[in-house]
């Protein structure tokens, strides 16, 4: 299937890894320009090599921290005018609500919620003047299913997917569509560094810890990334242009609730 997008720019957010790095390759693949982003410049030049074996497009790579002004300034200076914005980002580590501190709150907020508001901000005008734009927003399933112990997590995401909703409203009409994905359990370094906070937390071995991580989704097996990014590139396709607004759900059919 020709999504119609080859030969479109997109920004990928914290992509030298994970489920950046789906969303990057499944970009990529479809001949669309890439530009990746990650802090880490060896693990980053290595991601660009990989990409660029695969990629029916350009592939450019810029170090930066996409938390920072510095970082984002350095994104939008290689990259100022996508079609595509995917932002994403490390999500907070979990721990108790009584052992959080403003200043972890406050990092949070910075990372998972200014951050890409800043850069939609910084991206959007373009968009809605050349009629197309697909922004697509990492989140997680703890947006619609908080946890006690996801809590930061849950309050930084669910500040940008409320803002991201009324934003969505308005530019839509320019063909400017913004959509969340929220992932739950898929096999990235997220969920080995979960399951060792489980393995704390919890008193348990990793072995049990990652059983638990499987018996936790209703599809019994951990999502593949690839699964993933192919989600995200639909979103950004021409195909698309009727679905805004939306929290999308991988989670192998775990999410419980009707609506």
């Amino acid at each position: 299937m020709d999504l119609g997008i080859k030969g479109r720019t997109a920004l990928v957010c914290a992509s030298s890894q994970g489920l950046g790095l789906a969303c990057a390759r499944a970009l990529a693949q479809e001949g669309v320009n890439v530009v990746i982003n990650g802090r880490d410049t060896a693990k980053l030049k290595k991601t660009a090599a990989e990409l660029r074996s695969v990629a029916q497009g350009d592939v450019t790579a810029v170090a930066a921290d996409v938390t920072t002004t510095d970082g984002q300034a350095r994104l939008l200076a290689a990259c100022p005018s996508p079609d595509i914005l995917v932002n994403n980002n490390a999500g907070p580590a979990p721990g108790n609500f009584a052992d959080i501190e403003r200043d972890r709150w406050l990092a949070a907020i910075e990372a998972n919620m200014i951050a890409p508001l800043m850069l939609i901000r910084a991206v959007l005008p373009a968009m809605r003047q050349r009629r197309f734009g697909r922004i697509v927003n990492i989140t997680s399933a703890m947006v619609t299913t908080p946890r006690p112990h996801m809590t930061v997590s849950s309050g930084a995401r669910a500040g940008l997917t409320a803002a991201m909703k009324g934003l969505s409203l308005e530019v839509v009409r320019d063909n400017v569509t913004i959509n969340n994905l929220l992932p739950e359990r898929f096999d990235t370094d997220r969920q080995h560094q979960m399951a060792k906070a489980a393995m704390a937390r919890e008193n348990i071995s990793y072995e049990e810890a990652r059983r638990r991580q499987v018996e936790s989704i209703a599809a019994r097996r951990l999502g593949d990334p690839r699964e993933f990014g192919a989600t995200c590139a639909f979103l950004c396709s021409n195909f698309a242009g009727f679905m805004s607004g939306q929290n999308v759900h991988l989670d192998g059919g775990s999410y419980p609730a009707l609506i």
